[in-house]
Parts: structure tokens; C-alpha cells; sequence
């Protein structure tokens, strides 16, 4: 059983790579369902390391190799194709600094101690799924432009010094995590309205609950 956390990371790198494969085949719709599932497996593991109490060096390292795959490169690769679609020329190759972003992102992660109920700078997961759900936008949101300060944007957060929420319950009392709770509503409301169409507001929606938070916790509310 100690090894079933590294098994299910394995899935997660899996899933991430079949999405990067289906990609070069021209599918832009089918790689979300398996970025989706990656970032699932991406949960899981953590969750079942720690309800098993196992750990490893190799676990983590492990970790954060298959979260480059799946939530860096596939992002990154998924970007420069919509760019492309977009514009003449090499700038689509703008699209792959979400990957250089994404390697500092994680090389802090593995570094930084301090993030264990907090998360500093957008994980690459919630990252790498803002970019896959762009498609489920109105066509007219999406052009040369938009996509390049995306593009800013993704690279932007990802190492920005903004504390973000993280999903790890201590306790399940409303008091303690109240936004999240409100958060998981809003994410339930927004896909029973819009469905699909509703993916590409959920990140942004993270982002600013936990802003908000911030700003409560400094204000002592």
C-alpha cells in the first residue's frame, strides 16, 4: 500500500501526457477531459499519502515531475497552438514561457515550507486548467491579443507573491473554511447554470475568493 501514492502520480503524468499526445493530433476539445483527470490524480495522491502516513523523497520528486508534464508543458503546448491559430510567424512560441513559469513555480513549491495551507502564487494545476477551458469562451473573447496577455497573465501568477486558498481541510467547521465552502457553492451554481461554458470562471473565481480572503484576514474580519 505505501506504493499506491506514486501509482496514482503515475496516473496523473498518464493522463497529462495522453492530453499533450492528442494535441499533436489536432484535438483541442478531448485533452481537457484528461488534464481534468490528471489534476484529480493530482489530488488524490496527496490525499491518500497522508491517510496512509506514508511519505518518500522519490514521492515528491516524483510529484513534481509528472505536474511538469501535465500542468506545464501541456498548458504551454496548448497555448502556442491557440496562438498560432491566431497570428503568422514564430510569437506563437510566446505560449511556451508557461512552461519556464511553471518549473520555477513548482522549484518554489518544493522549496518553500510555508505552503502547506496556503498556497504562494497559482498552483500549476488551477493554472493549467484556466488555459484548456479558454475554448468553452465566445469566439469573439478570443484572438491575437487576449491570448498573448493570457499568456502574461498565467506567467504572471504563477510566481506572484499572492497567497491563494488551498484545499486541505484541518477541520470541516464552516468558521475555519468559509470561503471555501462558499467557494465550492459558487463553482456548484455557475456549472448547474452555464455547464460547461461555466469552466472558465472557476480559476478566476479562485483567485479572487482568495484575494478576498487576504484582505479579510488583514482587515481582522
Amino acid at each position: 500500500m505505501r506504493h499506491l501514492p506514486n501509482f496514482i502520480t503515475c496516473l496523473n503524468l498518464l493522463t497529462g501526457a495522453i492530453g499533450c499526445f492528442l494535441l499533436a493530433r489536432g484535438d483541442i476539445s478531448s485533452p481537457l477531459y484528461f488534464i481534468l483527470l490528471a489534476a484529480f490524480f493530482d489530488l488524490m495522491d496527496g490525499l491518500v499519502a497522508r491517510q496512509l502516513g506514508v511519505s518518500s523523497a522519490i514521492g515528491k520528486e516524483l510529484d513534481s515531475l509528472a505536474d511538469m508534464v501535465s500542468f506545464g508543458l501541456f498548458p504551454a503546448y496548448y497555448m502556442t497552438i491557440l496562438i498560432a491559430g491566431h497570428s503568422d510567424g514564430y510569437i506563437f512560441l510566446a505560449g511556451l514561457l508557461i512552461a519556464i513559469f511553471s518549473a520555477l513555480r513548482l522549484a518554489k513549491f518544493n522549496t518553500d515550507d510555508q505552503q502547506t495551507d496556503k498556497f504562494i502564487g497559482l498552483p500549476t494545476p488551477a493554472n493549467a486548467i484556466m488555459i484548456s477551458t479558454l475554448i468553452f469562451l465566445p469566439s469573439s473573447y478570443i484572438n491575437f491579443y487576449s491570448l498573448l496577455g493570457i499568456t502574461a497573465a498565467s506567467c504572471f501568477l504563477l510566481v506572484a507573491p499572492i497567497e491563494l486558498l488551498a484545499f486541505k481541510f484541518k477541520t470541516f467547521q464552516w468558521r475555519a473554511n468559509s470561503l471555501r465552502y462558499l467557494l465550492l457553492i459558487l463553482i456548484v451554481v455557475l456549472l448547474i447554470f452555464f455547464q460547461w461554458n461555466a469552466l472558465p470562471l472557476i480559476i478566476p473565481c479562485y483567485i479572487l475568493f482568495s484575494i478576498l480572503g487576504n484582505f479579510l484576514a488583514k482587515s481582522g474580519v
